[in-house]
Parts: C-alpha cells; structure tokens; sequence
C-alpha cells in the first residue's frame, strides 16, 4: 500500500543519487515548481536514471502541457518510470491529451489544483492508466480565490476539501494522496495533520522532507492487531457461511459479525496485500 511520497528535486544530482536510500513508497522526481533552468534539470534526471532499476516507484512531475510539459515528456517518456504526474489539469480533455503523449506503459497522475479538476474529478479517470490523485491545496485556494490563511486544522472549509478530494477519488477509482505541508520544520502540526487526515479516512500524503516520510509511514501504518482482528473475522464469517449458512452470527470475542463487518475486513486485508 502507498502511504507516502516524497518532493525530490530533479536539478538536484546529489537528491536523485540518494533515490534508492530514501524510505517513501513513492519519489516524485520535480521538473515544475522551484526548478527554474527545465532543460538543466530535464538533462539531469535522464542522465541520473536512464536505465537504472530503483526499490520505489518513480513518477515524473512535469510541467503544464501550456508550457513545455511536452517537451519534459519527449525527454522522460522512454525513461523506465513507473508514472508521469500532470498539473494544472481542468477536465477529462487535458487527461486525454496526456493520455495521447504519454507512453502505454507509463501511470498518469493527476494534480488537483485547480477549481475546474476539483470540480470534475469524478469524471478524470478516463483510462485505466490514470491512476492517482493529489491534492494541491494551496494551488486550489488559489483557483477558489480562498487565501491560504484557511489552511489550518480547525478549518471547517479545509475540512470540506479534504474529505470532498477523497470521496471524489474513490467514486472515480483514484488512489487519493493528500496535500504536501510546506513547513517542514513544524513537525509537530505535521503530525496533527496526518492523524486528522488519517482519521477521515486517507492512506497516503505528499511529504517534502525524509523526518516528514517517516512521520507519515508510522502513522499511515496498519497496527498488526487489526491485521490479526480482520483475518479472524475473515476465517470465521466464511466457516459459518459456508458450513452452517450463517450470514450474522456473535463471536465472544469480537462481536457481531455479518457481511459489511467481513467486507469492512477483506478491504483492509486487501490494502495491505493478506488477502
């Protein structure tokens, strides 16, 4: 399961050099915002990893399809990537568009940071190649005219978005990644900001810094007992079911179990590939 991706700089040799040492689940190597010579760090990051093998998923973030977004997937499109993530997209046109440029054998995500995409994101996955979603929140204040001001925990507003992204990407089959906190020192509202997140119900967010990646990979990570909990539950409700015919039944020590509380199970099994 993906429970963090990490910002790296792809103008950076020393950062795409240390990729393999990083503990994300995914790099997103950065061509668009903060890197200002694009043919420079284009050059770079094929020369750091054209044909190389890497223990994480790698995913290209290119810049807007406006500007030279075409020109960074001419580069990178041969490259052996896992995706190429796509900003400032609006509707299932710029998708296609993508779609049409874009390697078969490559993922295309998705940033949504503009009002248009926030709008339509249950209509975006157009492909089974488009497969994630994430939220670029501060972009999408923006785009709403709202000021970043409202980014804070106890944000009633904020609280609409974030859950408004993720039932939007799960209606529409989109893996949801949450927004990317900028104050990387500020650990500790970092941390308050995962553990809400988590408690509505995502699995994954953007980080910015490995103390970030670690933070987010303790906290995004399943406790064993639920493991445990949910294949019992498993084992129990299908030796009823199919011995005895029972759909609903008490267990001492778990409860009642019936067929959304084994559903409720295989999901989190799945997630976490026991099944």
């Amino acid at each position: 399961m993906i429970k963090s991706t990490l910002m790296v700089s792809a103008n950076n040799i020393k950062h795409l050099s240390k990729i393999d040492d990083l503990k994300c689940d995914i790099a997103i190597l950065n061509l668009e915002d903060g890197v200002y010579d694009k043919t420079l760090a284009r050059k770079l990051l094929v020369e750091t990893i054209s044909n190389k093998r890497f223990n994480k998923k790698i995913v290209v973030r290119i810049n807007t399809l406006e500007s030279c977004g075409k020109d960074d997937i001419k580069a990178i499109n041969s490259l052996n990537i896992d995706g190429i993530r796509v900003p400032k997209i609006k509707d299932k046109y710029d998708v296609k568009q993508a779609l049409d440029l874009i390697e078969t054998n490559k993922e295309i995500h998705l940033s949504i940071e503009t009002k248009e995409a926030f709008y339509n994101l249950c209509e975006l996955k157009i492909d089974k190649r488009v497969t994630t979603a994430h939220l670029g929140i501060l972009d999408l204040l923006n785009s709403l005219d709202l000021p970043q001001s409202l980014l804070r925990l106890d944000n009633p507003t904020i609280h609409h978005i974030l859950s408004d992204f993720l039932l939007k990407s799960k209606m529409a089959g989109l893996s949801a990644i949450s927004f990317i906190y900028q104050d990387y020192k500020n650990i500790d509202e970092f941390e308050r900001w995962c553990r809400l997140e988590k408690s509505m119900g995502f699995d994954a967010k953007g980080c910015i810094s490995p103390k970030q990646v670690d933070i987010v990979n303790s906290i995004f990570s399943i406790n064993n007992k639920e493991i445990i909990k949910a294949e019992k539950i498993k084992r129990l409700f299908v030796e009823q079911r199919d011995k005895y015919n029972n759909s609903g039944f008490s267990n001492e020590e778990l409860g009642f179990i019936d067929e959304p509380i084994y559903k409720d199970a295989l999901l989190l099994l799945s997630k976490h590939n026991r099944l």
